[in-house]
C-alpha cells in the first residue's frame, strides 16, 4: 500500500533512538517523516517551526472570528459602561 510522506526528510524509529537531536537536525528546520516499516508513523517537527505554526493557526483562527463579527450591527460602549 502506497503512503504519502508530506516531508523531504525521513528517518526510522531507530535513527530517531539513536540520535534524536540529529535527526531533527536533518531537516534542517523543516518537519522529519519518522517511519516505522517504512510508513509514515509521525512527523518530527523542531520547536520553533511548532511555535510558529501554533501562531499561524491562531491568527487564522482570529482573522476568522473578526470576519464572522464584521456583518454584525455595531455595538456601541461608553467607558463608563466597562
Amino acid at each position: 500500500m502506497a503512503h504519502i510522506i508530506l516531508s523531504q526528510t525521513t528517518a526510522s524509529i531507530s535513527e530517531l533512538k539513536r540520535n534524536p537531536m540529529g535527526t531533527v537536525a536533518a531537516g534542517e528546520g523543516f518537519p522529519v517523516a519518522i517511519l516505522n516499516r517504512n510508513e509514515p508513523a509521525f512527523y518530527c517537527v523542531p520547536a520553533a517551526t511548532y511555535e510558529a505554526l501554533l501562531d499561524r493557526i491562531e491568527d487564522l483562527e482570529l482573522n476568522a472570528l473578526a470576519d464572522s463579527r464584521a456583518a454584525q450591527d455595531e455595538i456601541r460602549v461608553s467607558l463608563d459602561e466597562l
